[in-house]
């Protein structure tokens, strides 16, 4: 298997528990997980990987995804969209400003 060039992360607010809450939880980042993977597939981003985590603890600007290498968080994820603007962000080597968490 080669390495990805990027792996997104998506907050899916588990706690130690392994029960979801949180405002990620609660505003549907479990849904993104199916959403991003068939858009890679769409999009042939076959070297970016997708995973979801426990939580990022930045309930106040969520749903969260981070982005690496390059260590980018983005808030305010709420659609499809959103989304979409980040995977142009990745495909265009560019960053969704209108998402960045500072």
């Amino acid at each position: 298997m080669e390495a990805p060039t990027h792996h997104i992360l998506v907050c899916c607010s588990f706690r130690a528990s392994g029960e979801p809450q949180g405002i990620c939880h609660k505003k549907g980042s479990g849904n993104f997980l199916a959403y991003i993977e068939n858009e890679l597939v769409d999009r042939g981003m076959e070297n970016v990987q997708v995973s979801s985590t426990g939580c990022l603890k930045v309930c106040d600007r969520g749903p969260a995804l981070v982005v690496y290498p390059e260590n980018i968080w983005y808030g305010g994820v709420e659609s499809e969209a959103d989304i979409d603007a980040i995977l142009d962000a990745i495909e265009d080597g560019s960053v969704a400003e209108d998402y960045v968490i500072s």
